[in-house]
């Protein structure tokens, strides 16, 4: 992913509210379901690390993306970004060249 692909996924993050939260029980497989699921109707996704939760938010963003085939777009406080390419039918977001 070049820069400019990741700042135009970081402008659209800016508008999107997260669709999960991570807690103190922190990774399990259940959310790492949960994450593919929200990928693969969305594309771009943002997660909420809560406050309660002991790891730290980039180590879980990295293991999210590794499980998940995604790449991590941003991660910012307690905030993580992730994004996997739709399959052509599902596409949404364009990348810029």
């Amino acid at each position: 992913m070049t820069s400019k692909q990741r700042a135009y996924l970081k402008s659209l993050a800016m508008t999107i509210d997260p669709v999960l939260q991570i807690g103190k029980f922190s990774m399990t497989p259940e959310l790492t379901g949960a994450v593919q699921e929200a990928l693969d109707a969305r594309e771009l996704i943002k997660i909420n690390v809560l406050k309660n939760c002991a790891d730290d938010p980039r180590a879980i963003a990295e293991m999210l993306a590794e499980r998940t085939h995604s790449q991590v777009v941003q991660v910012i406080g307690k905030k993580i970004v992730l994004y996997k390419e739709g399959k052509n039918e599902k596409k949404k977001i364009e990348l810029p060249r």
